[in-house]
């Protein structure tokens, strides 16, 4: 095993973490916040960490197999969030390092679920909660992805740590350099961004909320600086907006990217872009049926409808509205909205719908091999067969998937909350959604879960 690039890698992260880290602390600095002590601080020890990891381990041997690539994948997620945590911590906006650890990993793995109720997140300095937003957005396209489009990887190692990085069943290149192809990802996603920015400007918002709301649909997050979410400012336009903008970052980005080539052919093609729009459309038209009795018009029960399915579907989490008194229906389509996810791909979480769909047609091959044995039958995607591997990869991804969720949500009931809360407190979490049902519903947190959990 090539420890010596993991380390160097884990270090350069460290390194760019703090970089990332003077937004914030140049927020906290035109607000002239105190909380710009812990960042300075926090950018430190970042510097100092990411220096000492990456000087000593500097390497020749860049080439890395596809365990070191799992590993540094997972060390820098799990380190970034650590270093993270700090500014909420030192500035004892969050007191307990363990909530601000959990508040930083769910802005990192795009999640939202927060420990902070409405008052202490409205209390928070501009700063950190630009911090706690501006996390979404590096932790969207991937930490390891926005390493490579900013610093300099050979493709020996790169193709590793994209496959153990990307949100789908393959990585594969837009072009013939794995640096490039990381350059190309976080330009379309960073001219979006500015564009997803500069439309809630124009819906009335300042250029703070804007950002903030920008970073968390881009990153699929969802954290907000308001208390009622995206609901705080009751505009139609808003939420069209952002709902709108959701969808577009839960759609593969390749498909961006055949778009500028004019490939529109292969767009077209696309039989996972077509089943993540038909599930929204069905969605959002059912729900919105279901629900009409509590809104009267037929408009604002699509306007709400179209919200919660575009931010659950993508793993978002914004709201509205409280949906957690809807009626039964709108509830449970919510529900199985969070495990299907957006595209491979995109920013989104879950399951993700290639794999969804993968999942349904290789069910029913494998029922149409019982009936017929010596019947040669292949699970077909955009008209092409599938590889057996790849079909079989997806299908222990689901079983090790749902071994991890039925372990978390034995653990979790340990806590002798109510089976509603804990099992959406879980799904939500392990699909990076962030609101779920009960006590962790909109209107909720999970600050009353014990810090173990």
């Amino acid at each position: 095993m090539n420890r010596r690039m993991i380390i160097s890698t884990v270090g350069l992260m460290l390194l760019a973490e703090a970089g990332l880290l003077l937004l914030p602390l140049a927020v906290g600095l035109l607000y002239g916040e105190e909380s710009v002590r812990a960042t300075l601080l926090t950018i430190g020890i970042a510097v100092a960490a990411g220096l000492l990891l990456y000087l000593p381990a500097r390497t020749k041997n860049r080439v890395i197999y596809a365990r070191e690539g799992f590993l540094t994948v997972a060390l820098c997620w799990l380190t970034v969030s650590a270093v993270g945590a700090l500014p909420f911590f030192l500035s004892g906006q969050i007191p307990n390092y363990i909530d601000a650890f959990f508040e930083a990993v769910s802005g990192f793995t795009t999640t939202g679920a927060s420990i902070m109720d409405g008052a202490q997140i409205e209390s928070m300095s501009r700063g950190l909660l630009f911090w706690r937003s501006f996390t979404h957005w590096v932790g969207g396209m991937g930490v390891l992805v926005f390493v490579m489009a900013i610093l300099p990887m050979s493709d020996g190692h790169t193709m590793h740590i994209l496959r153990a990085e990307m949100p789908g069943p393959t990585a594969g290149k837009l072009v013939s350099r794995m640096s490039d192809t990381a350059k190309i990802l976080y330009g379309m996603y960073f001219v979006m961004t500015l564009v997803m920015i500069g439309l809630l400007l124009l819906g009335g918002m300042d250029l703070f909320d804007a950002s903030v709301h920008a970073f968390g649909a881009a990153g699929t997050g969802g954290f907000s600086s308001r208390n009622a979410s995206v609901g705080a400012y009751n505009s139609a336009y808003i939420d069209v907006v952002t709902g709108i903008g959701m969808l577009a970052f839960g759609i593969n980005f390749n498909l961006y990217y055949f778009l500028l080539m004019r490939r529109f052919r292969d767009v077209a093609k696309s039989e996972e872009l077509w089943a993540y729009l038909g599930i929204v459309a069905f969605s959002t038209v059912t729900i919105a049926a279901n629900i009409r009795h509590l809104y009267g018009a037929v408009g604002t029960s699509l306007r709400h409808a179209f919200f919660q399915v575009s931010s659950i579907i993508t793993t978002t989490g914004y709201a509205t509205v409280d949906f957690d008194q809807w009626p039964g229906y709108a509830k449970t389509v919510l529900v199985l909205l969070m495990f299907v996810g957006g595209c491979a791909g995109s920013t989104g979480g879950g399951l993700k719908v290639t794999r969804v769909v993968t999942l349904v047609k290789a069910a029913f091959m494998d029922m149409r091999k019982m009936i017929h044995p010596n019947a040669v039958v292949n699970v077909r995607m955009e008209g092409r067969a599938m590889p057996e591997k790849q079909v079989r990869g997806v299908q222990a991804y689901f079983s090790v998937y749902m071994l991890l969720y039925a372990v978390s949500w034995l653990l979790l009931s340990l806590n002798g909350f109510d089976l509603l809360s804990t099992f959406t407190a879980l799904s939500a979490c392990i699909n990076n959604i962030g609101p779920g049902l009960g006590m962790v519903g909109p209107t909720g947190n999970f600050s009353a879960f014990a810090p173990w959990a």
